[in-house]
């Protein structure tokens, strides 16, 4: 089914995308394994080219693209690449740019956004506690007001960009007695005294971007450091989150769908007993099943991601497309692994490493029994 969702403009960028993976980026995917991060020339010419702008204001040197269409674009085209792509630049550009465009004061857009659009500025976002993980009304990190001063104190982890972020949009507890409704966004420079990262953490998959371990220890903040209201922070996240589920969304069916079709060309060629390997009923059922569940799921969040460029996504909207993409697309990758056979095990072959990248997607920006827990809710239940 052909889709519709695109136009002339978003294929044009599409283009320029693809240019810059294929001259800049593809060649390169190995050193950044090995290094485990993505080196700052990587975000300086994604910048340049636009990529890393799209909804920063052009008053700030950002592209100011009010057309969320966009950055599906940019998800779509560095998932098939690399999911590691997709997930580092939809944290910096779709998940903590837009925190501080639409909620930071004057001076901090001032002083930030045309660092994040130009990718002088790698930005990370520490909502995620050792001892919370989905549950971030639980959070233990405090703000304590100290004369002119805020003093924070606590640890993040499973920060994403984490190790390389210039600066950290900072969700922590500013009114304990408040609980979910006591909680304050901050942005945290990564140079302030008292703030430290740990270790790049040692992840299953996705190793082409890092992963850290976040501290706070007496990090002294002002008021002009966060990040909109005081003790507004929950319905900040409650906001900005259904975004944060979208572009995943789009991430993991783009890179779903590469994975398969690439898989589909294996089974034509790799024979077995004479014959190729896709002629055999049972994997033909299967590859039938799965481009029948690709092409189901991209309709679903092709109209997501059109209701978002539109202002009108729901959470549960998205939270559904969050789980079911999530899903989707590790059934298909298990189902692809196997039909390489034991090649499909091997680092060497895009589909393994396929495989384990996308495991942590039914994970993270809500597990996706935290997604249910939310659909569930609004049935009634």
């Amino acid at each position: 089914m052909n889709r519709t969702l695109y136009a002339d403009d978003h294929e044009a960028f599409r283009g320029t995308v693809r240019t810059f993976l294929d001259r800049s980026v593809i060649p390169n995917l190995d050193k950044y394994a090995e290094n485990g991060i993505l080196p700052r020339e990587f975000w300086l010419e994604a910048g340049e080219l636009g990529i890393l702008g799209l909804e920063v204001p052009s008053s700030y040197g950002g592209a100011g693209v009010d057309d969320f269409r966009f950055n599906a674009v940019v998800a779509e085209e560095l998932a098939k690449v690399n999911l590691a792509l997709s997930t580092a630049v939809g944290i910096h550009a779709d998940t903590t740019a837009p925190y501080v465009a639409e909620f930071g004061n004057d001076k901090l857009r001032q002083r930030w956004l045309p660092g994040i659009a130009s990718g002088e500025v790698v930005l990370a976002i520490g909502m995620t506690e050792p001892s919370g993980g989905s549950d971030l009304a639980a959070l233990k990190t405090t703000a304590v007001r100290d004369g002119a001063s805020w003093v924070v104190n606590g640890s993040k982890t499973f920060i994403s960009n984490g190790y390389s972020a210039d600066l950290v949009v900072t969700a922590v507890r500013t009114s304990p007695e408040k609980k979910a409704r006591g909680i304050t966004l901050f942005a945290v420079p990564a140079t302030t005294p008292g703030f430290h990262r740990g270790r790049k953490l040692d992840k299953v998959g996705q190793r082409e971007s890092d992963t850290a371990e976040l501290f706070f220890e007496d990090v002294r903040l002002t008021d002009d450091d966060i990040v909109g209201e005081v003790d507004n922070g929950f319905i900040q996240m409650m906001q900005m989150l259904p975004q944060e589920r979208i572009i995943g969304a789009v991430g993991n069916v783009a890179q779903a769908r590469q994975i398969l079709e690439e898989t589909l060309e294996y089974v034509k060629q790799r024979k077995a007993f004479g014959s190729p390997i896709g002629s055999f009923q049972h994997n033909k059922f299967i590859l039938a099943e799965m481009f029948t569940r690709i092409d189901v799921t991209q309709m679903y969040v092709d109209r997501c991601v059109s209701a978002h460029a539109q202002g009108v996504l729901s959470d549960v909207d998205a939270a559904k497309a969050k789980w079911w993409s999530a899903q989707v697309q590790n059934e298909i990758l298990d189902h692809c692994v196997q039909l390489h056979g034991g090649y499909g095990f091997m680092n060497e072959y895009r589909v393994a490493r396929a495989w384990r990248d996308a495991r942590v997607t039914k994970i993270w920006a809500g597990s996706n029994e935290i997604m249910k827990e939310l659909i569930g809710r609004d049935l009634g239940l």
